[in-house]
């Protein structure tokens, strides 16, 4: 019975660490390095000029904290690892909110829109990483 006694219980935290861990990593291989956009690109300006190697080196920002992120949400009952996760996925957010607001505000207006649905996603990482996982079935109070 060692499979039983060691499986660990599903949490939605570790998951959505997991799961979003991948997507960052992702997007930052395959949407940044490999195949970067034109607004990306110029939204990103003012942060890319102060940067060694420019996108290439955000792009791998993006793979390595989204690593990161995967790895803290295989970690069970590990909550500061798990914190680490969190802030691996909301730095990256952040970062891009921070610089798509301020090239709205100077010199690309059309990147208001990018600048607030990262903010947004930041901001929600957050409010996530500050939730419990639901109490296991046996432990939860019976619907009357």
């Amino acid at each position: 019975m060692w499979g039983a006694a060691a499986r660990r219980p599903f949490s939605h935290r570790r998951a959505f660490l997991v799961v979003l861990g991948l997507g960052w990593a992702a997007y930052g291989r395959l949407g940044i390095i490999d195949n970067p956009r034109y607004g990306t690109a110029r939204g990103l300006a003012d942060i890319t000029r102060h940067i060694p190697g420019g996108l290439d080196t955000l792009g791998w920002m993006w793979v390595v904290l989204g690593a990161s992120a995967v790895v803290s949400g295989l970690a069970a009952n590990c909550p500061r690892v798990q914190a680490f996760g969190y802030v691996a996925i909301a730095v990256p957010a952040g970062l891009w909110a921070g610089a798509f607001a301020a090239a709205a505000a100077t010199t690309y207006a059309e990147a208001v829109g990018s600048a607030a649905a990262w903010g947004a996603f930041a901001i929600g990482v957050v409010l996530v990483s500050g939730m419990d996982d639901p109490p296991p079935p046996h432990l939860r109070k019976a619907r009357r």
